[in-house]
């Protein structure tokens, strides 16, 4: 399976602006050792129909070799492997600044950061 094979992986909302720049750092401090996908990428929506549910846009997730870690679930294990030994080759993913919604607005900033806090779950599979 291409998803395994890529993990760990964090899946993160493209389209706005706040989550880019959440991507960005996350990418920072994991020095290539995390692969970042976009929801609405090609292989972002191969992940939301083979391992996430109805409720996959709804935050950022964090996956492994055996669970899917969404929303406030997600901080802990995302933390844990900026510290892991990673040698294998990751997908390398070219995040772009392109906001195609009203992100930027404090209104925004606020919703995006609570909602982080407030939704969590996780998949075992």
């Amino acid at each position: 399976m291409e998803i395994i094979e890529n993990v760990p992986i964090v899946v993160f909302d493209n389209q706005c602006y706040l989550c880019i720049k959440f991507a960005k750092a996350v990418d920072f401090f994991a020095r290539g050792k995390i692969s970042m996908v976009g929801h609405y990428s090609d292989f972002g929506k191969k992940i939301r129909d083979q391992i996430l549910d109805e409720s996959a846009l709804e935050m950022f997730w964090f996956i492994d070799k055996k669970t899917a870690y969404g929303g406030r679930a997600a901080i802990y294990p995302l933390l844990k492997s900026f510290f892991s030994k990673r040698t294998k080759k990751l997908i390398s993913v070219k995040i772009d600044d392109n906001c195609e919604q009203n992100c930027k607005t404090v209104n925004a900033v606020f919703v995006r950061s609570s909602s982080l806090l407030t939704n969590s779950k996780k998949i075992n599979f």
